[in-house]
């Protein structure tokens, strides 16, 4: 109690935070975004409010603004998961994260359902992904759940400087393609068993597959990157591949090239890990087809086209396919080291462009007019 008698907490919770605007772009209806403004709402207990440095623009939220794939969440709904900002309000029991910066997860489990308890955070049923379960990036402001924030500079908290220079001297907003596009393929990869002397097969150089490439060779595992691409397949090299195929071949034409570079290793036998990151059709075929004895395939991009295998292989091979679905919160940490050290490479891989010009910029997103990733700013 105070002197007037009414309690603290009480009071707090009836006090209204500054008015912060918030503005961005709704997803309305398919193919369609409109812009918004409202005022900010003190943020429930647990809860903050994170004003957003950067959000990127990934492959899932083209698919549900063009794709016709359905939002969990009824429209409207702000999309956008790949989140870096700073903490500007917070609710009860949430107060530490003020002024800090932070990357939001694109998956936020809930940490107590079974899935989660047995170390299978991204099989959380409750969990919630912005942009999808509730409100995302794409604007200025986001509310969510302070359980599983990532901070971008542990223990500092920095109140004079809306954008300070970030990790490994990058700006927030760069850092915030860590919240999938690294993490995602650093999960896959871990849950891989990939080790030094394993091959390395990325399916599909995009902004996730590079990522993955990177994060291949940081482990010292020998590394092929497929693509379509001639660009991406470069880039792709120039980021650690130590050989680069074409897609476009007969799968056993392609097949043949992978089995005559391992050969060339002297790493005939060695253990194959395949990772299916184009999200097509022909990539998920050509991961399939690449089954050898113990091998690992990981199925990570996304396609709404069914794909005929031979799950018999799988038997015949004595080998492991899995799904991945985003990242475990735990693992966060572990990406943005791997940044900050400049084993993985972020700058290289990303395009500013503006919030405001965000209709547009989807559009030629969607076109494949960007070789980068693509980060809004507000």
């Amino acid at each position: 109690m105070r002197g007037n008698g009414q309690p603290t907490a009480e009071r707090e919770a009836s006090t209204p935070i500054t008015p912060i605007r918030i503005w961005g772009w709704r997803l309305t209806a398919p193919g369609r975004l409109e812009g918004f403004e409202k005022t900010a709402e003190r943020p429930g207990p647990n809860r903050v409010l994170v004003e957003i440095a950067g959000c990127g623009v990934c492959h899932t939220d083209l698919g549900f603004l063009f794709g016709g794939v359905a939002t969990k969440h009824p429209l409207p709904l702000v999309l956008g998961h790949e989140i870096a900002g700073r903490v500007v309000a917070a609710g009860a029991g949430a107060e530490s994260w003020l002024s800090r910066r932070v990357l939001v997860p694109a998956v936020a489990p809930c940490g107590t359902c079974r899935a989660c308890r047995d170390g299978r955070a991204t099989s959380c049923r409750a969990s919630v992904m912005p942009g999808n379960d509730a409100d995302g990036g794409f604007a200025s402001h986001v509310e969510v759940s302070s359980r599983g924030l990532c901070p971008v500079d542990p223990g500092d908290v920095r109140k004079d400087s809306k954008d300070p220079v970030g990790t490994a001297g990058l700006d927030l907003w760069e850092i915030s393609v860590v919240a999938d596009a690294v993490t995602t393929p650093l999960q896959a990869i871990r849950r891989s068993g990939l080790s030094a002397g394993d091959l390395a097969v990325v399916i599909g150089a995009g902004g996730v597959g590079t990522y993955a490439v990177q994060i291949a060779k940081r482990m010292q595992a020998s590394v092929a990157a497929v693509d379509l691409d001639p660009a991406r397949l470069a880039r792709a090299r120039s980021m650690g591949a130590d050989v680069t195929v074409r897609a476009g071949s007969e799968l056993r034409e392609i097949r043949g090239q992978l089995r005559t570079w391992a050969e060339s290793l002297g790493a005939k036998d060695a253990v194959w890990r395949i990772y299916e990151m184009s999200g097509s059709k022909t990539g998920q075929e050509l991961a399939f087809a690449l089954l050898a004895p113990g091998a690992t395939v990981s199925i990570v991009g996304y396609t709404p086209e069914p794909v005929p295998v031979r799950l018999s292989n799988l038997m015949a091979f004595d080998a492991t396919a899995y799904g991945n679905w985003g990242c475990d919160p735990a693992l966060y940490p572990e990406a943005l080291a791997l940044v900050a050290s400049g084993d993985v490479l972020v700058r290289p891989l990303v395009k500013k462009e503006a919030l405001a010009d965000a209709p547009a910029v989807l559009a030629a997103v969607h076109a494949g007019q960007f070789t980068e990733r693509v980060v809004l700013v507000p």
